[in-house]
């Protein structure tokens, strides 16, 4: 018996299609071709998916299913690394047969730290194989000098096929394997270039499916977009159990590890490095780099506490108020959050009476330390404020809270990790929000100021004992705390 369906003449014995459209970026599914994905909002990602309209017939499964009570759980334990911040990110460290993309832009340091990593493996006596798409093995092999990571069980190859890349898999079986990187592998087996959308699919499928079935980890370093996204379909990023992003300024030595995802921990910790010449040194205590002292107070300096994930970081402000002979002046910001810095001026100026805007205000963190959360309002305010005044705010202060546009000090989270790290670092005064710190705990040798709004906290962040040498002259403490400053 013969039909026609959709113009072309079919038989009885030969099964049906219909088209389906798919987004190669995310896996979004549509009946019709649109320009625009639905899911991810990429242009140009729908394609045409054919699939047999008929159903499949059930098949008797691999393994009998079992109480989740009775499924061995020890196997799957994670294993340390051998790198304190990397197995806080990690959640203790790797765990047998799980697929990790370290992502990051070029020369943050991702092989450096994947080659550390592998070496500090390869010490404790099982294999580990590093694969290279990107150099040769002499080049890798100059930088695990330069570092200190020749290992006589760390084994190295440069391959950039797939098929040869599972098959080192197989004939090694290392303890831990590293692919530098996906997006430098390539298969006969899909059209494409390496790097493309269904190339970086089909590689990322075939590792982790190697992984999953011989029970190994594998790291994979992936590439970044211009706009610091990771490259290649975002289907890469659901497929492995963990994606870290490995940040830092480049004139900067600190490097920040995060765990955008993470199947078997937290995505709230972060990792902290030290980029040196001799490689990357990790950080358990990365105060000293955020920190400067001068042994005596420095109008236009405070120093604030920030959250990163569940971290507290140490972060000193420095703000510089200067006249401008410009007519529009300037406003120039270094690791800090612009949208918020002109927050905190506007209220300054409405709320509190210190009137920059005939001056330029530079603010700026120390040590290329970013902070980005609310919590960093109160320090900056009062760095502008003492700056414009000419004061200083106590050395012995940590000061942190949200500034709202009425001029209160609004409640922040993570009040005593805060105070804990402030105490840990010699400080023994903070001032912090009223709201939200009722139930605090206190360390013995911190003495805190609660304030409710940005006004009490200036007069509770200004230094008597400056020295008169860093007074703006014709500054008066005693009469002003803050000296509104006299418009040309």
């Amino acid at each position: 018996m013969e039909g026609r369906v959709g113009g072309s003449v079919h038989t009885g014995a030969m099964t049906r299609t219909r088209s389906q459209y798919s987004c190669s970026e995310c896996g979004w599914t549509t009946a019709k071709w649109v320009g625009r994905c639905g899911e991810c909002q990429a242009w140009g990602s729908v394609s045409e998916v054919a699939e047999p309209s008929r159903r499949l017939a059930p098949v008797a499964p691999s393994t009998a299913a079992r109480p989740i009570a009775q499924v061995p759980a020890e196997s799957s334990r994670a294993r340390p690394t051998g790198v304190g911040e990397l197995d806080r990110v990690l959640g203790g460290g790797v765990v047998p047969g799980s697929v990790v993309l370290l992502a990051g832009e070029p020369g943050v340091g991702k092989s450096t730290l994947a080659l550390d990593v592998a070496a500090r493996a390869a010490r404790h006596g099982s294999a580990v194989l590093y694969l290279t798409g990107e150099e040769s093995a002499s080049q890798v092999r100059l930088r695990a000098e330069r570092i200190g990571a020749v290992q006589d069980t760390l084994l190295l190859a440069a391959e950039s096929d797939l098929g040869r890349v599972l098959g080192h898999l197989e004939d090694v079986r290392p303890g831990l394997a590293v692919i530098d990187s996906v997006q430098t592998l390539s298969t006969d087996q899909v059209e494409g270039t390496p790097g493309g959308v269904s190339q970086v699919r089909a590689v990322a499928a075939g590792l982790i499916a190697h992984a999953k079935a011989n029970n190994v980890p594998v790291i994979l370093i992936g590439h970044v977009t211009k706009d610091g996204s990771i490259a290649g379909p975002r289907v890469l990023e659901h497929l492995v159990d963990v994606v870290c992003q490995f940040e830092g300024d480049r004139h900067s030595r600190l490097r920040l590890l995060r765990a955008v995802k993470n199947r078997y921990g937290s995505t709230d910790e972060v990792g902290c490095f030290d980029l040196t010449d001799h490689g990357i040194v990790e950080l358990p205590d990365p105060s000293g780099l955020f920190l400067e002292g001068t042994g005596e107070p420095i109008p236009g300096t405070c120093v604030g506490i920030s959250l990163e994930g569940r971290r507290p970081m140490p972060a000193q402000v420095q703000a510089l108020v200067a006249p401008s002979a410009l007519a529009s002046p300037r406003r120039t910001n270094a690791g800090l959050d612009s949208a918020r810095i002109a927050m905190a001026l506007a209220v300054l100026q409405a709320r509190a009476g210190v009137n920059v805007a005939h001056h330029d205000v530079y603010v700026s963190t120390v040590g290329g330390a970013r902070a980005y959360e609310p919590a960093m309002d109160l320090p900056i305010a009062l760095a502008v404020a003492a700056a414009a005044a000419g004061t200083c705010v106590a050395a012995d202060t940590v000061a942190f809270g949200e500034v709202g546009l009425t001029g209160q000090v609004r409640a922040t989270a993570g009040i005593d990790r805060r105070l804990a790290e402030a105490a840990r670092l010699g400080f023994t005064r903070a001032i912090i929000p009223e709201r939200g710190s009722e139930d605090v705990r206190v360390p013995p040798s911190m003495r805190v100021v609660r304030v409710d709004t940005l006004l009490a906290a200036i007069g509770a962040g200004h230094d008597s004992s400056a020295h008169p040498a860093r007074r703006r002259p014709g500054h008066n403490p005693d009469t002003a705390r803050l000296r509104v400053i006299a418009e040309p």
